[in-house]
C-alpha cells in the first residue's frame, strides 16, 4: 500500500488561522472518535495548542466498545489529561464540560479577577480531524442547527464563533489532518470510520484490513452477520462466502468483489457488527 498523503490547501490555511486565533482562546476541546481514540488524534493539534488547557471529548461513544473506551479513559487520566465520552447525536453533558473547563482555568480567571477585569465567558476552540462529528456536536451544544452537517469528510470550511452557554463561547474550525501518515494502519482505520475519503486508497486493501480486525476482536459478530464460520478460510474465501450469501454474482456465478466491498463498508459504517473499537491501549501505549 502506498503512503497516504492528503493535505488539501484549506487545511494548511486552517492551521495558520488556528495559530492566529489561539491568543484569544482559553481552552481547547479536541474531539476524537471513541472507536479510534489514538488514530483520530492529530499530532499537529497537540503541537500548536501545547500551551493551552485541553479536554478530550470521545465522540460517538455509543458506537464504541465500552470496555475499550474505559481503558482509554483510564490511560488519559494517567497522563493527567481530562477526557470524557460523549454522543453528539444525543443530549450532551454541557454543564459537566463547562465545569471541567472552569476547573482547568481557575488560576487564569483568578488572576484576571485580581487585576480587576470584568467577568467574561470562557473562550473555547474545538478541533478535530474531519468527519469526527464537530458540526453535530456544536448543533447539540446550542440546541439548534447553526453549522452545516454532513457525512462527507472535511465539509466545514469556515471559522465561526458560537455562544453555547452563558459561561462559554466556542470558536469552531474546519477539521485538519496532518500532511503524511507515517503509520499506514492509522490511515486505514480513518478510512474505515469515514474520516479519510475512500478515493485516496484502494478499497480492497481497506476491506481486507477490516476483515482481519473484526475477526481478531469481534469474530462472533462477523460470523453472525454473514452466517458462516471463518475458521480455516483465506481472505479470498471470505470475499467468496459473503458474495455467495448476499447474491453478489456476475454471469456464470462469478462473485462480484466490488459489491462485496460495498456491502462490508456499508455494514461497518452502519453499526451492523454492534459497538466496536479499532484502537486498543495495549497497541499504542
Amino acid at each position: 500500500m502506498k503512503t497516504i498523503q492528503w493535505y488539501p490547501g484549506h487545511m494548511a490555511k486552517t492551521k495558520r488561522l488556528i495559530k492566529e486565533k489561539l491568543k484569544y482562546i482559553d481552552i481547547v476541546f479536541e474531539l476524537l472518535d471513541a472507536r479510534a481514540p489514538y488514530s483520530s488524534q492529530n499530532p499537529m493539534i497537540r503541537e500548536i495548542t501545547k500551551n493551552k488547557p485541553r479536554i478530550l471529548l470521545l465522540n460517538k461513544a455509543d458506537l464504541a466498545d465500552k470496555h475499550v473506551t474505559n481503558d482509554w479513559l483510564k490511560h488519559f487520566r494517567e497522563q493527567n489529561l481530562t477526557a470524557m465520552p460523549i454522543n453528539a447525536l444525543e443530549s450532551l453533558p454541557v454543564e459537566k464540560i463547562v465545569a471541567e473547563s472552569k476547573r482547568l482555568l481557575k488560576d487564569v480567571f483568578d488572576r484576571e479577577q485580581k487585576r480587576g477585569r470584568i467577568a467574561r465567558p470562557i473562550r473555547a476552540m474545538i478541533l478535530g480531524i474531519p468527519n469526527v462529528g464537530k458540526s453535530t456536536l456544536i448543533n447539540q451544544l446550542v440546541n439548534k442547527r447553526v453549522t452545516k452537517v454532513g457525512d462527507v469528510a472535511g465539509i466545514t470550511k469556515h471559522l465561526q464563533v458560537i455562544r453555547i452557554h452563558e459561561d462559554m463561547e466556542l470558536l469552531d474550525t474546519p477539521g485538519i489532518l496532518w500532511p503524511k501518515f507515517e503509520d499506514q494502519e492509522i490511515a486505514k482505520k480513518l478510512v474505515l470510520i469515514g474520516s479519510l475519503k475512500d478515493s485516496v486508497v484502494a478499497m480492497d486493501e481497506i476491506v481486507i484490513y477490516g476483515f482481519n480486525l473484526l475477526i481478531k476482536y469481534y469474530k462472533e459478530a462477523f460470523e453472525n452477520r454473514y452466517d458462516f464460520s471463518v475458521e480455516g478460510k483465506e481472505i479470498i474465501e471470505l470475499f467468496d462466502s459473503i458474495g455467495m450469501r448476499r447474491g453478489c454474482l456476475k454471469k456464470g456465478g462469478i462473485v462480484n468483489y466490488e459489491r462485496v466491498i460495498d456491502i462490508f463498508l456499508h455494514d461497518f459504517r452502519n453499526q451492523q457488527f454492534g459497538p466496536l473499537s479499532l484502537d486498543r491501549t495495549d497497541e499504542y501505549v
